[in-house]
């Protein structure tokens, strides 16, 4: 992409509205703008970052075994009383009528919806285990939405139900979903905590949240800090073995790690003083297991190996996935911009050409930029008539890990510049050793 045909509407100045970091850095961007009260319109490189965060979402549930569909976001309120949820879900579950005046509601999630398709579909044993998910848009009437797509009311989220025979298999889904988790933070560039957590409106026996660590977060954490050095790295694991998710869960749950809802004073002073940490968290995900509470209300059951009618055991998974932008900003960046990983950046690289108009710089960048898009990789190449100081302060509010800088002294040596965003650190190299580099960074094969 050339930055002279792209639509990023960059902001110099921080809007008064945004009172935290990734709210000012996502409008100055041009990476969303606000619709309305919690409401947002998703720009360009906003959406660009928003579907590759679902993609890895998709890819890291697709490895788990577990089978993505789509829901309507609108929902009919008689399931919701099937359940027994819709006159105690709160203010928070927006309410109308159709024009026949059916009672109808906006999804704030989809327990009810996804039972009842399995209901209507599975009746024995052998279908079992399953697990459905879905990417959708929701919509909670939160009273104070506030800090951009941190707490906004409508949001983009992963949700993902289980339906298992026993109690021992929905545990072992759970532990899946915990290792899917960890798996997909991690290549967003993301260190989350499983947190033992409060179930909520939701319910369930067994539920923790995932938090990353970050000033601006709305719950107060407690941790061991030797929790902050487990990586899970790229190991291999068989989501079908449960005693090898079983270990992962213990090895990624057994320090302590606890929200302010359920933080316990006297297990946090078993806690070695020196290990001892209270930091600010934000939450990018929980799993829940709920036993049979939807199951049992709305006849969902399966036919046993004796020929016994038995209800399903359930659980559920979330992925807050328009939250994760501003989770990743907060924990990512400086005082001129944004800082992105580089699983998760709109642009693998930057070319700023300090020259536009001079025939040689211009060639050297068009040829860069060619070269990085036969490798597969979408450089953002700056080609405005711009000052270079305008262009470098571009480059780094919109955080792309990497910039290779062309100008007419450096090619007259046969070299451009390779920033990193994230160091500030340059090299001078030619321009295919550059190339080169960018393409190991981003495991492609350079030609």
């Amino acid at each position: 992409m050339r930055l002279s045909r792209y639509f990023l509407p960059v902001l110099k100045e921080t809007p008064s509205e945004a009172q935290i970091v990734s709210h000012r850095y996502m409008l100055r961007t041009g990476m969303i703008k606000q619709a309305s009260a919690g409401i947002y319109s998703w720009l360009p490189m906003g959406f660009k970052v928003l579907r590759k965060l679902e993609d890895i979402v998709h890819e890291e549930q697709a490895k788990a075994g577990h089978i993505a569909m789509l829901m309507p976001t609108l929902q009919s309120a008689d399931l919701w009383r099937e359940s027994g949820r819709y006159d105690g879900y709160g203010e928070e579950m927006l309410r109308m009528q159709d024009r026949h005046g059916r009672d109808m509601l906006f999804s704030p999630t989809a327990e009810e919806m996804f039972t009842d398709v399995f209901r209507s579909n599975v009746t024995s044993y052998k279908d079992l285990p399953l697990t459905l998910y879905q990417i959708q848009w929701k919509f909670r009437d939160e009273i104070r939405p506030r800090f951009g797509v941190m707490r906004g009311r409508e949001f983009f989220m992963k949700d993902g139900y289980n339906f298992d025979l026993t109690k021992e298999d929905a545990l072992h889904a759970y532990n899946r979903h915990l290792v899917s988790y960890l798996r997909t933070y991690e290549r967003m560039g993301l260190q989350a905590i499983p947190m033992r957590a409060d179930s909520g409106p939701i319910g369930g026996d067994y539920t923790h949240e995932f938090l990353v660590l970050a000033d601006t977060g709305e719950s107060e954490v407690f941790y061991d800090s030797e929790i902050t050095d487990l990586t899970f790295g790229d190991r291999e694991i068989d989501f079908d073995d449960k005693a090898q998710c079983q270990a992962v869960l213990e090895e990624f749950t057994s320090r302590y790690a606890r929200t302010d809802e359920t933080h316990d004073e006297a297990e946090f002073a078993k806690v070695p003083q020196e290990r001892q940490r209270t930091a600010r968290g934000i939450e990018v995900g929980q799993i829940f297991y709920f036993g049979t509470q939807y199951s049992d209300a709305m006849g969902a059951v399966v036919q046993d190996g004796e020929g016994n009618k038995v209800p399903v055991h359930m659980g559920s998974h979330g992925i807050g996935v328009s939250r994760l932008l501003g989770a990743i900003i907060e924990a990512s960046h400086d005082d001129k911009g944004i800082i992105w990983p580089e699983g998760v950046t709109p642009f693998h690289c930057g070319i700023v050409n300090l020259k536009s108009g001079d025939a040689e710089a211009d060639a050297a960048c068009e040829a860069i930029y060619k070269s990085l898009t036969a490798l597969g990789l979408e450089p953002l190449y700056d080609d405005r008539s711009e000052r270079a100081g305008a262009k470098f302060a571009t480059m780094d509010l919109i955080g792309l890990p990497w910039r290779i800088t062309v100008g007419p002294r450096g090619l007259k040596n046969g070299v451009v510049e390779l920033t990193s965003r994230r160091t500030g650190e340059s090299e001078e190299l030619p321009p295919e050793t550059a190339i080169e580099r960018i393409a190991q960074i981003y495991g492609k094969v350079s030609a």
